[in-house]
Protein backbone atom coordinates (compact mmCIF):
# COMPACT_ATOMS: atom_id res chain seq x y z
CA UNK A 1 0.00 0.00 0.00
CA UNK A 2 2.72 2.34 0.91
CA UNK A 3 6.20 2.70 0.25
CA UNK A 4 9.08 4.40 1.90
CA UNK A 5 10.95 5.65 -1.33
CA UNK A 6 14.29 5.43 0.86
CA UNK A 7 11.94 2.29 0.37
CA UNK A 8 -12.06 3.70 -1.07
CA UNK A 9 -12.03 2.63 -4.05
CA UNK A 10 -14.95 3.95 -3.41
CA UNK A 11 -18.38 5.92 -3.35
CA UNK A 12 -20.39 8.09 -4.52
CA UNK A 13 -21.12 8.47 -1.62
CA UNK A 14 -20.67 5.68 1.34
CA UNK A 15 -24.44 4.57 1.00
CA UNK A 16 -24.49 4.47 -2.72
CA UNK A 17 -22.06 2.48 -3.06
CA UNK A 18 -23.15 0.20 -1.06
CA UNK A 19 -26.26 0.00 -2.63
CA UNK A 20 -24.28 -0.21 -6.02
CA UNK A 21 -22.17 -3.06 -4.17
CA UNK A 22 -25.48 -5.34 -2.88
CA UNK A 23 -27.51 -4.68 -6.09
CA UNK A 24 -25.85 -4.54 -9.18
CA UNK A 25 -22.69 -6.50 -8.73
CA UNK A 26 -20.27 -3.46 -9.71
CA UNK A 27 -16.74 -3.42 -8.37
CA UNK A 28 -16.71 0.03 -7.50
CA UNK A 29 -15.11 -0.23 -3.76
CA UNK A 30 -10.98 -1.05 -3.66
CA UNK A 31 -10.82 -4.10 -1.75
CA UNK A 32 -14.47 -4.67 -1.05
CA UNK A 33 -16.66 -2.79 1.83
CA UNK A 34 -14.01 -1.58 4.37
CA UNK A 35 -11.42 -3.11 2.13
CA UNK A 36 -11.83 -6.78 3.32
CA UNK A 37 -11.08 -8.39 0.07
CA UNK A 38 -14.53 -9.81 0.00
CA UNK A 39 -17.56 -9.57 -2.55
CA UNK A 40 -21.16 -10.33 -1.66
CA UNK A 41 -21.31 -12.03 -4.85
CA UNK A 42 -20.58 -15.75 -4.90
CA UNK A 43 -18.67 -17.03 -7.38
CA UNK A 44 -17.50 -21.22 -7.02
CA UNK A 45 -15.51 -22.89 -9.42
CA UNK A 46 -15.22 -24.31 -12.33
CA UNK A 47 -14.90 -21.32 -14.07
CA UNK A 48 -14.15 -21.13 -17.86
CA UNK A 49 -12.72 -18.35 -19.84
CA UNK A 50 -15.72 -16.02 -21.09
CA UNK A 51 -12.73 -14.25 -23.23
CA UNK A 52 -9.35 -13.02 -22.93
CA UNK A 53 -7.05 -10.10 -25.04
CA UNK A 54 -3.59 -9.00 -25.00
CA UNK A 55 -2.97 -5.50 -24.89
CA UNK A 56 0.29 -5.30 -25.60
CA UNK A 57 2.27 -7.04 -27.84
CA UNK A 58 6.12 -7.77 -28.11
CA UNK A 59 6.23 -5.88 -24.48
CA UNK A 60 8.74 -6.84 -21.66
CA UNK A 61 6.62 -8.51 -18.77
CA UNK A 62 4.21 -6.24 -16.62
CA UNK A 63 5.01 -6.21 -12.81
CA UNK A 64 1.72 -4.36 -11.72
CA UNK A 65 -2.03 -4.39 -12.81
CA UNK A 66 -4.17 -2.39 -9.93
CA UNK A 67 -7.65 -3.37 -10.06
CA UNK A 68 -10.13 -2.44 -12.28
CA UNK A 69 -13.67 -0.63 -11.66
CA UNK A 70 -16.70 -2.10 -12.69
CA UNK A 71 -19.64 -0.43 -13.14
CA UNK A 72 -22.68 -2.04 -15.54
CA UNK A 73 -21.48 -3.57 -18.78
CA UNK A 74 -18.49 -1.56 -18.63
CA UNK A 75 -14.20 -2.20 -16.96
CA UNK A 76 -12.05 0.73 -16.39
CA UNK A 77 -8.07 0.10 -16.08
CA UNK A 78 -4.86 1.73 -16.25
CA UNK A 79 -2.35 0.38 -17.75
CA UNK A 80 1.95 0.79 -17.69
CA UNK A 81 1.87 1.73 -21.87
CA UNK A 82 0.39 4.67 -21.06
CA UNK A 83 -3.33 4.18 -21.61
CA UNK A 84 -6.35 3.98 -19.86
CA UNK A 85 -8.98 1.38 -21.24
CA UNK A 86 -12.60 0.98 -20.83
CA UNK A 87 -14.23 -2.36 -22.37
CA UNK A 88 -17.02 -4.42 -22.85
CA UNK A 89 -17.51 -6.38 -19.98
CA UNK A 90 -19.46 -9.22 -22.06
CA UNK A 91 -17.48 -9.08 -25.31
CA UNK A 92 -13.79 -7.71 -24.60
CA UNK A 93 -15.10 -4.92 -27.50
CA UNK A 94 -12.80 -1.69 -26.61
CA UNK A 95 -15.08 0.84 -26.23
CA UNK A 96 -12.18 3.89 -25.90
CA UNK A 97 -8.96 4.51 -24.85
CA UNK A 98 -7.79 7.76 -23.43
CA UNK A 99 -3.71 8.20 -23.62
CA UNK A 100 -1.62 9.83 -20.77
CA UNK A 101 2.13 10.41 -20.99
CA UNK A 102 3.34 7.79 -18.62
CA UNK A 103 2.62 4.65 -17.33
CA UNK A 104 -0.84 4.65 -15.05
CA UNK A 105 -0.10 2.46 -11.89
CA UNK A 106 -3.15 3.89 -9.77
CA UNK A 107 -6.26 2.49 -8.78
CA UNK A 108 -9.23 4.84 -10.19
CA UNK A 109 -12.35 5.95 -8.73
CA UNK A 110 -15.77 6.35 -11.17
CA UNK A 111 -19.13 8.08 -10.28
CA UNK A 112 -21.72 8.50 -12.76
CA UNK A 113 -19.88 11.32 -15.23
CA UNK A 114 -16.93 10.59 -14.98
CA UNK A 115 -13.69 8.19 -14.23
CA UNK A 116 -10.83 9.61 -12.12
CA UNK A 117 -7.51 8.27 -12.27
CA UNK A 118 -3.75 9.20 -11.63
CA UNK A 119 -0.86 9.09 -13.88
CA UNK A 120 3.13 8.85 -13.81
CA UNK A 121 3.11 12.23 -15.77
CA UNK A 122 2.00 13.97 -12.72
CA UNK A 123 -1.53 14.14 -13.58
CA UNK A 124 -5.19 13.48 -11.95
CA UNK A 125 -7.37 12.80 -14.82
CA UNK A 126 -11.31 13.36 -15.53
CA UNK A 127 -12.61 11.38 -17.90
CA UNK A 128 -16.27 10.75 -19.22
CA UNK A 129 -17.07 7.70 -18.79
CA UNK A 130 -19.27 6.82 -21.53
CA UNK A 131 -17.17 8.89 -24.52
CA UNK A 132 -13.48 9.03 -23.06
CA UNK A 133 -12.73 12.44 -23.79
CA UNK A 134 -10.77 14.50 -21.39
CA UNK A 135 -12.91 16.42 -18.74
CA UNK A 136 -9.65 18.45 -16.34
CA UNK A 137 -6.68 17.07 -15.27
CA UNK A 138 -5.11 18.63 -12.18
CA UNK A 139 -1.37 18.88 -11.89
CA UNK A 140 0.76 17.49 -8.76
CA UNK A 141 4.07 17.96 -10.32
CA UNK A 142 5.02 14.30 -9.45
CA UNK A 143 3.84 10.68 -9.97
CA UNK A 144 0.56 9.39 -8.77
CA UNK A 145 0.37 6.13 -8.02
CA UNK A 146 -1.88 5.51 -5.45
CA UNK A 147 -5.76 4.76 -5.09
CA UNK A 148 -7.86 7.17 -5.93
CA UNK A 149 -11.21 7.71 -4.31
CA UNK A 150 -14.75 9.32 -3.72
CA UNK A 151 -16.05 10.52 -0.41
CA UNK A 152 -18.28 12.94 0.29
CA UNK A 153 -18.50 15.10 -2.93
CA UNK A 154 -14.10 14.57 -2.38
CA UNK A 155 -11.71 13.28 -5.02
CA UNK A 156 -8.93 11.79 -2.67
CA UNK A 157 -5.85 10.95 -3.86
CA UNK A 158 -1.69 11.21 -3.32
CA UNK A 159 1.38 11.97 -5.22
CA UNK A 160 4.78 10.20 -4.92
CA UNK A 161 6.61 12.47 -2.40
CA UNK A 162 4.16 15.26 -2.70
CA UNK A 163 0.75 16.18 -1.33
CA UNK A 164 -2.49 14.04 -0.53
CA UNK A 165 -5.39 15.90 -2.15
CA UNK A 166 -8.75 16.44 -1.54
CA UNK A 167 -10.06 18.12 -5.06
CA UNK A 168 -14.07 18.57 -5.86
CA UNK A 169 -15.15 16.74 -8.90
CA UNK A 170 -14.74 19.57 -10.54
CA UNK A 171 -11.06 19.76 -10.42
CA UNK A 172 -10.71 22.35 -7.63
CA UNK A 173 -8.09 22.06 -5.03
CA UNK A 174 -10.22 22.07 -1.54
CA UNK A 175 -7.53 21.16 0.98
CA UNK A 176 -4.29 18.98 0.76
CA UNK A 177 -2.22 17.49 3.22
CA UNK A 178 1.72 17.05 3.01
CA UNK A 179 3.13 13.44 1.93
CA UNK A 180 6.54 14.02 1.54
CA UNK A 181 7.79 10.48 1.80
CA UNK A 182 5.13 8.13 1.02
CA UNK A 183 5.24 6.48 -2.65
CA UNK A 184 2.68 4.07 -3.82
CA UNK A 185 -0.21 5.44 -1.33
CA UNK A 186 -3.63 3.37 -0.23
CA UNK A 187 -6.28 4.22 2.12
CA UNK A 188 -9.81 4.22 3.00
CA UNK A 189 -12.31 6.47 4.29
CA UNK A 190 -14.71 5.48 6.65
CA UNK A 191 -17.44 7.88 8.71
CA UNK A 192 -15.42 10.60 7.61
CA UNK A 193 -11.80 9.04 9.17
CA UNK A 194 -8.76 8.38 6.46
CA UNK A 195 -7.16 5.04 7.32
CA UNK A 196 -3.77 5.68 6.48
CA UNK A 197 -3.23 9.33 6.07
CA UNK A 198 0.07 10.63 5.58
CA UNK A 199 1.37 12.06 8.98
CA UNK A 200 2.17 15.83 10.00
CA UNK A 201 4.93 17.28 8.11
CA UNK A 202 6.84 17.16 11.76
CA UNK A 203 6.80 13.52 11.61
CA UNK A 204 6.69 12.46 7.84
CA UNK A 205 7.78 8.68 8.45
CA UNK A 206 4.32 8.09 9.93
CA UNK A 207 0.87 7.41 8.89
CA UNK A 208 -2.34 8.39 10.38
CA UNK A 209 -6.25 8.36 11.50
CA UNK A 210 -7.39 11.54 10.14
CA UNK A 211 -9.99 13.26 10.56
CA UNK A 212 -11.72 14.70 7.20
CA UNK A 213 -14.23 16.52 8.83
CA UNK A 214 -12.20 18.03 11.82
CA UNK A 215 -9.12 18.73 9.89
CA UNK A 216 -7.16 16.40 12.48
CA UNK A 217 -4.94 13.80 13.10
CA UNK A 218 -6.33 11.24 16.00
CA UNK A 219 -3.53 8.83 16.31
CA UNK A 220 -0.68 8.46 14.60
CA UNK A 221 2.32 5.42 13.96
CA UNK A 222 5.69 6.40 13.87
CA UNK A 223 7.69 4.42 11.69
CA UNK A 224 10.63 5.82 11.79
CA UNK A 225 12.70 3.16 13.66
CA UNK A 226 11.08 0.14 11.58
CA UNK A 227 13.05 0.26 8.04
CA UNK A 228 9.72 -1.38 6.96
CA UNK A 229 9.43 -1.30 3.00
CA UNK A 230 6.39 -1.85 2.73
CA UNK A 231 3.17 -1.51 4.43
CA UNK A 232 0.00 -2.82 3.42
CA UNK A 233 -3.63 -1.76 2.40
CA UNK A 234 -5.57 -1.84 5.93
CA UNK A 235 -8.78 -3.21 6.10
CA UNK A 236 -11.59 -2.75 9.10
CA UNK A 237 -13.49 -5.19 10.97
CA UNK A 238 -15.24 -3.42 13.83
CA UNK A 239 -13.64 -1.68 16.16
CA UNK A 240 -10.33 -3.13 14.48
CA UNK A 241 -7.56 -2.07 11.97
CA UNK A 242 -5.80 -4.82 10.24
CA UNK A 243 -2.90 -4.39 8.02
CA UNK A 244 0.95 -5.62 7.23
CA UNK A 245 4.27 -4.80 6.77
CA UNK A 246 7.24 -5.94 5.02
CA UNK A 247 11.36 -5.47 5.93
CA UNK A 248 13.48 -6.37 3.41
CA UNK A 249 16.55 -8.80 5.20
CA UNK A 250 18.66 -10.82 2.99
CA UNK A 251 18.03 -13.91 2.05
CA UNK A 252 14.35 -13.56 3.80
CA UNK A 253 12.14 -10.71 4.37
CA UNK A 254 10.73 -10.11 7.99
CA UNK A 255 6.63 -9.65 7.50
CA UNK A 256 4.42 -8.57 10.37
CA UNK A 257 0.61 -9.02 11.08
CA UNK A 258 -1.00 -5.87 12.59
CA UNK A 259 -4.09 -5.53 14.56
CA UNK A 260 -4.94 -2.06 16.02
CA UNK A 261 -7.99 -0.65 17.93
CA UNK A 262 -9.65 1.82 15.28
CA UNK A 263 -10.38 4.82 17.99
CA UNK A 264 -6.70 4.52 19.70
CA UNK A 265 -4.47 3.23 17.46
CA UNK A 266 -3.03 1.17 20.28
CA UNK A 267 -1.88 -2.31 18.81
CA UNK A 268 -3.90 -5.22 19.74
CA UNK A 269 -1.66 -8.10 18.75
CA UNK A 270 1.10 -8.38 16.19
CA UNK A 271 2.63 -11.34 14.50
CA UNK A 272 5.93 -11.90 13.17
CA UNK A 273 7.22 -14.64 10.63
CA UNK A 274 9.74 -15.13 8.62
CA UNK A 275 9.41 -15.33 4.97
CA UNK A 276 9.28 -18.79 3.04
CA UNK A 277 10.75 -19.36 -0.11
CA UNK A 278 12.07 -22.28 -2.08
CA UNK A 279 15.52 -22.54 -1.01
CA UNK A 280 16.57 -25.17 -4.26
CA UNK A 281 15.52 -21.93 -6.73
CA UNK A 282 18.10 -18.99 -7.11
CA UNK A 283 15.79 -15.75 -7.98
CA UNK A 284 16.79 -12.76 -5.73
CA UNK A 285 14.12 -12.06 -3.13
CA UNK A 286 14.99 -8.50 -2.78
CA UNK A 287 14.10 -8.24 -6.70
CA UNK A 288 10.81 -10.27 -6.36
CA UNK A 289 10.42 -7.33 -3.16
CA UNK A 290 10.13 -4.57 -5.63
CA UNK A 291 8.42 -5.55 -7.92
CA UNK A 292 5.50 -6.98 -5.67
CA UNK A 293 5.28 -3.21 -4.17
CA UNK A 294 3.82 -1.96 -7.66
CA UNK A 295 0.68 -3.93 -6.82
CA UNK A 296 -1.05 -1.37 -4.41
CA UNK A 297 -2.53 -4.43 -2.88
CA UNK A 298 0.28 -6.42 -1.69
CA UNK A 299 0.46 -8.16 1.58
CA UNK A 300 -3.50 -6.42 1.98
CA UNK A 301 -5.56 -8.52 4.35
CA UNK A 302 -8.98 -10.01 3.54
CA UNK A 303 -11.78 -11.06 6.04
CA UNK A 304 -13.30 -14.03 6.62
CA UNK A 305 -15.78 -13.96 9.63
CA UNK A 306 -13.56 -13.93 12.19
CA UNK A 307 -10.68 -14.55 10.81
CA UNK A 308 -7.85 -12.61 8.59
CA UNK A 309 -6.29 -14.31 5.35
CA UNK A 310 -2.56 -13.14 4.22
CA UNK A 311 -0.94 -13.77 0.82
CA UNK A 312 2.56 -12.11 1.23
CA UNK A 313 4.65 -12.55 -1.53
CA UNK A 314 6.29 -15.74 -0.71
CA UNK A 315 5.12 -19.77 -0.77
CA UNK A 316 2.33 -19.34 1.83
CA UNK A 317 -0.91 -18.47 2.79
CA UNK A 318 -1.24 -17.71 6.25
CA UNK A 319 -5.15 -17.15 8.34
CA UNK A 320 -5.08 -15.53 11.92
CA UNK A 321 -7.76 -15.14 14.22
CA UNK A 322 -8.84 -11.58 14.66
CA UNK A 323 -9.99 -11.69 18.37
CA UNK A 324 -6.46 -12.73 19.43
CA UNK A 325 -3.76 -13.50 16.31
CA UNK A 326 -3.58 -17.25 16.79
CA UNK A 327 -2.55 -19.40 13.88
CA UNK A 328 -6.35 -20.37 12.06
CA UNK A 329 -4.54 -21.93 9.17
CA UNK A 330 -2.11 -21.85 6.62
CA UNK A 331 -1.43 -23.38 3.53
CA UNK A 332 2.23 -23.87 1.91
CA UNK A 333 2.21 -23.93 -1.79
CA UNK A 334 5.98 -24.56 -3.85
CA UNK A 335 5.45 -21.26 -5.45
CA UNK A 336 4.77 -17.47 -4.06
CA UNK A 337 1.83 -15.93 -4.42
CA UNK A 338 1.87 -12.89 -7.11
CA UNK A 339 -1.47 -11.61 -5.77
CA UNK A 340 -3.39 -10.99 -2.78
CA UNK A 341 -6.36 -12.94 -1.92
CA UNK A 342 -10.29 -12.08 -2.91
CA UNK A 343 -13.03 -13.94 -1.21
CA UNK A 344 -16.29 -14.87 -2.14
CA UNK A 345 -18.68 -16.75 -0.01
CA UNK A 346 -16.38 -19.25 1.71
CA UNK A 347 -13.62 -19.83 -1.39
CA UNK A 348 -10.43 -17.93 -1.55
CA UNK A 349 -8.93 -16.32 -5.52
CA UNK A 350 -5.28 -15.84 -5.40
CA UNK A 351 -2.58 -16.27 -8.07
CA UNK A 352 0.28 -18.26 -7.99
CA UNK A 353 3.84 -17.42 -9.80
CA UNK A 354 5.61 -20.44 -12.04
CA UNK A 355 8.40 -20.40 -14.27
CA UNK A 356 11.75 -19.22 -12.25
CA UNK A 357 9.60 -19.12 -8.96
CA UNK A 358 8.68 -23.09 -9.77
CA UNK A 359 10.97 -25.99 -8.83
CA UNK A 360 8.71 -27.65 -11.28
CA UNK A 361 8.89 -24.92 -14.16
CA UNK A 362 5.25 -25.60 -13.90
CA UNK A 363 3.21 -22.71 -15.38
CA UNK A 364 1.26 -19.79 -13.42
CA UNK A 365 -2.10 -20.47 -11.92
CA UNK A 366 -4.99 -19.10 -10.76
CA UNK A 367 -5.90 -21.31 -7.03
CA UNK A 368 -9.02 -21.53 -5.31
CA UNK A 369 -9.34 -22.46 -1.76
CA UNK A 370 -11.61 -23.00 1.27
CA UNK A 371 -11.72 -19.95 3.88
CA UNK A 372 -12.34 -22.40 6.33
CA UNK A 373 -9.23 -24.34 6.56
CA UNK A 374 -6.89 -23.79 3.38
CA UNK A 375 -7.35 -27.01 1.21
CA UNK A 376 -7.13 -26.88 -2.39
CA UNK A 377 -10.04 -27.06 -3.91
CA UNK A 378 -9.40 -25.90 -7.83
CA UNK A 379 -6.70 -24.12 -10.03
CA UNK A 380 -6.38 -23.07 -13.71
CA UNK A 381 -3.17 -21.89 -15.48
CA UNK A 382 -2.64 -18.88 -16.81
CA UNK A 383 -0.80 -16.91 -19.81
CA UNK A 384 1.41 -15.38 -16.85
CA UNK A 385 1.27 -14.45 -13.41
CA UNK A 386 -2.02 -12.88 -12.24
CA UNK A 387 -0.81 -9.29 -11.39
CA UNK A 388 -3.15 -7.54 -8.43
CA UNK A 389 -6.03 -9.15 -6.75
CA UNK A 390 -9.28 -10.67 -8.47
CA UNK A 391 -11.80 -8.90 -9.46
CA UNK A 392 -15.47 -10.19 -9.15
CA UNK A 393 -18.60 -8.77 -10.55
CA UNK A 394 -21.80 -11.36 -10.73
CA UNK A 395 -21.29 -14.40 -11.63
CA UNK A 396 -17.44 -13.53 -14.00
CA UNK A 397 -14.00 -12.84 -12.53
CA UNK A 398 -11.41 -10.23 -13.93
CA UNK A 399 -7.42 -10.32 -13.81
CA UNK A 400 -4.74 -9.56 -15.44
CA UNK A 401 -1.40 -11.36 -16.12
CA UNK A 402 2.67 -10.42 -16.75
CA UNK A 403 2.17 -11.26 -20.34
CA UNK A 404 -0.40 -8.29 -20.64
CA UNK A 405 -3.10 -10.90 -20.98
CA UNK A 406 -6.81 -9.82 -20.10
CA UNK A 407 -9.12 -12.05 -18.78
CA UNK A 408 -13.07 -12.71 -18.02
CA UNK A 409 -13.91 -15.26 -16.55
CA UNK A 410 -17.14 -17.11 -15.86
CA UNK A 411 -18.90 -19.72 -13.89
CA UNK A 412 -19.97 -22.57 -16.13
CA UNK A 413 -22.57 -24.19 -13.28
Amino acid sequence: MKINPAAVILAFSLAFSLALLSCSGDWIQFRGNQGRGETEQVLYPPLGIKWKLRLQKDSPTSKSFNNPVVIGNSIYFGSNDGNFYALDLDSGYMKWVFQTNAAVNSVPFADQKAVYFGSNDGGLYAVDRMTGSLLWRFETGTTVQSSVVGYNGFIVFSSDGGNTYFLDTSGNLIHELPNPVWHYHTFQIYKDIMYFAPGPVEKPRSFSAYDIREKEYLWLIDTGKESAAWYSFPALKGDRVLYSKCINRYPRWKLSYLVRDRFSGEVIWERNEEAVFDESLSFNPTTLLTDCIEMLDFMAPAVYRNTVIYTSGDNVVRAFGIKDGETAWTKTFDEPASSAPTLSGDRIYLGLRGGEYSPANRAPRLVCLSARDGRLLWELETEGSILGSLVITGKRMIFCTEDHVFYVLESIL
